[in-house]
């Protein structure tokens, strides 16, 4: 009966301290989302992911950046396959697709730099890279603009919305570190 009541009473000191460790890094999550201009896209984001429950700010900054290569990197390939859907007598529509694919994949790998940079705790660098990021895909959408004839894809405008909001989160999470 003493061992059963000692194992029992492990087993909830060992839950206890798992619960405990559990909440104080989703109140870290929840304040440091609360420095960013999309906290709910942050708390979701961060949430979702089991290394946040574990992570420090730096460790949230890095997984967000994960989201937003994630997200660029799937766009690049969207596009690229919509690239070699296109009409063989677009040229026009081909060679736009292709330029905004490649705007996608340097974005993915701008926020690959931003890793290194947060490891590095240059956190200056890191800031740039995330807003070269955010204007990759701008300069996407300028490229339809001066194509005469071709309308911008709703689809490629709600991906550029949502690289932006998250490398948004970032930026604020990078504030927060510098803080």
């Amino acid at each position: 009966m003493a061992k059963a009541t000692s194992s029992i009473f492990l087993l909830l000191v060992i839950l206890s301290s798992t619960l405990l460790s559990v909440k104080p890094n989703t109140t870290t999550i929840e304040i440091t989302c609360k420095t960013t201009n999309y906290y709910r896209l942050c708390v979701s984001a961060l949430k979702s992911d089991p290394r946040s429950l574990t992570a420090d700010t730096k460790g949230l900054a890095a997984i967000m950046v994960g989201v937003g290569m994630k997200s660029a990197t799937a766009t690049a390939t969207y596009i690229a396959g919509n690239h070699t859907a296109a009409a063989t007598n677009d040229t026009v529509l081909k060679k736009v697709l292709k330029d905004c694919s490649d705007k996608y994949a340097l974005a993915a790998d701008s926020l690959r730099l931003t890793v290194q940079d947060l490891d590095d705790e240059a956190y200056d660098y890191a800031y740039m890279h995330v807003l070269a990021t955010q204007d990759y895909p701008n300069v996407c959408r300028n490229i339809f603009r001066r194509a005469k004839g071709l309308v911008y894809p709703t689809e490629i405008r709600r991906r550029e919305v949502s690289l932006r909001r998250i490398c948004g989160v970032v930026s604020g999470i990078l504030d927060r570190l510098v803080e």
